[in-house]
């Protein structure tokens, strides 16, 4: 029962210089700043003044060791980091709202390196003087693509809205209305063309586009041919679409330079796992194409970025333009992503040594003993309070990649016997870790394709504690 005599219990909320010597508050005060930490005893207070005049505190609530708890468990929320790390357990390898790519320790301990350290970002050690920041990227991409030149910015967006920018602003660009995607977060082609200044000039149908349509659409004004990779869709049935052979041949006939903006930036031949659709960028830059746009943190298995590679002369001017500061990516980025195109090259090669490659290609066999040993755990663990089973499943690539192809394999299954599987994944979801997982027809299931490092052998347990939590 609330008190009934607010002015009573007013009187009871202590001082704060009394708070602050209470042992449990000296030991934040050891830790954190005094000024962080009368914040959080001030506010607290404030808080209480105004749960007594809306009558929702008793005397009880107010005893001294009671509000030196409430402010330690304020304190511990405030202190807690928003950015968690959790369990990927949905079978989405590049999972856009859990962060896409994971990298390897390898490379984030050169982030740890770069990070601690100066470093010749943009000091070139042979001149003694002034140097650039992307120079630490052209040997390896030339290395990797055949590409002339690199310049990397802070995502693939940026990178688009550069280059149309440098060399389309008040001019033509000329795309296939088939290819006029959305990408995440409702950002849309035509839309990024609209900042950078271009004039967008569509082609053709929807389902078919013709090489006469961009031919039929080049005139004094046109700076570029677009070609946007459809990454995050299919359109299958009455199809036509330009090859990269006609359009590098309409570039050249009529002296247009031609991109592509390829989007989830592939660097290997994933026919290997099952995945044949997916060009590479090597085979892109081949054919002829002028300038290739793609991510760093999608199939490349790296950071966020937004990587231009093609001809000097084109990425030269892009360099130039003062956008391209605006742009650019930080000294812990380019470490990151040196560091994983280096992972590329090395003599294990990148499908063993870089996460999402390594998630890709796990065959089934692999998985399957991963979520038998995950039942098995769990049906001893939970006897009657869950019917546990491995069924085949399918997970994705995600991050916009490949969405007609499927990621075969295992999933474990969990079946609640005496709540909803929706009261189990919340449960789950508010974990510590998180773990995030998929419910599909009354079961929650657990996919072990996303599962990182040791999270195969603590995830009977995590699943364990959230049933604990369900029923106290």
């Amino acid at each position: 029962m609330a008190g009934s005599n607010p002015e009573a219990l007013f009187s009871l909320i202590p001082s704060v210089d009394k708070i602050l010597f209470h042992p449990k508050i000296q030991r934040l005060l050891s830790v954190y700043s005094s000024t962080f930490v009368k914040h959080i005893v001030t506010s607290t207070l404030n808080d209480l003044r105004n749960s007594i005049r809306k009558n929702q505190l008793t005397q009880e609530n107010l005893n001294f060791d009671s509000v030196v708890d409430r402010i330690c468990v304020v304190a511990e929320r405030r202190l807690r980091p928003n950015l968690l790390t959790l369990v990927n357990a949905t079978g989405v390898v590049v999972h856009t709202n859990l962060g896409r790519s994971p990298l390897s320790r390898k490379v984030a301990e050169r982030i740890l390196e770069v990070a601690t350290s100066y470093s010749n970002l943009e000091y070139d050690l042979e001149k003694g003087s002034r140097g650039q920041r992307n120079s630490h990227l052209n040997s390896l991409i030339e290395e990797l693509t055949g590409a002339q030149a690199v310049l990397a910015v802070n995502n693939n967006a940026a990178a688009v809205l550069l280059a149309l920018g440098t060399l389309a602003k008040g001019k033509e660009v000329i795309v296939s209305r088939g290819e006029l995607i959305e990408i995440g977060g409702s950002f849309r082609i035509p839309e990024v063309m609209a900042q950078s200044g271009a004039i967008l000039r569509e082609v053709g149908a929807t389902n078919r586009t013709h090489p006469r349509d961009y031919v039929q659409a080049i005139n004094e004004n046109t700076a570029l041919i677009l070609k946007v990779h459809t990454s995050n869709y299919r359109i299958i049935g009455f199809t036509r679409e330009i090859s990269l052979d006609e359009l590098v041949k309409i570039g050249r006939e009529y002296n247009l330079p031609t991109m592509m903006d390829l989007g989830s930036g592939c660097l290997v031949d994933l026919s290997p796992f099952g995945l044949p659709d997916e060009v590479t960028v090597q085979e892109v830059i081949a054919k002829g194409i002028d300038i290739v746009s793609f991510s760093g943190d999608k199939l490349l298995g790296g950071p966020q970025a937004g990587i231009l590679v093609g001809e000097k002369d084109y990425i030269s001017l892009m360099g130039a333009n003062p956008l391209a500061r605006a742009l650019r990516m930080d000294k812990l980025t380019l470490a990151g992503l040196e560091a994983t195109l280096q992972e590329y090259i090395s003599q294990a090669g990148p499908t063993g040594s870089i996460p999402t490659l390594a998630m890709i290609g796990k065959s089934s066999d692999e998985l399957m003993i991963d979520a038998q040993e995950i039942a098995q755990v769990l049906e001893s663990e939970l006897r009657g309070q869950a019917q546990i089973s491995v069924e085949q499943g399918i997970g994705r690539v995600g991050g916009g990649a490949l969405p007609m192809s499927d990621l075969v394999g295992p999933r474990v299954s969990i079946r609640p016997t005496v709540f909803s599987a929706a009261r189990l994944e919340n449960s789950l979801r508010k974990g510590d870790p998180p773990v995030i997982t998929i419910v599909k027809e009354g079961s929650v299931l657990i996919d072990p394709r996303t599962l990182l490092d040791n999270q195969a052998q603590i995830i009977p347990g995590l699943i364990v504690e959230a049933f604990k939590r369900i029923k106290n």
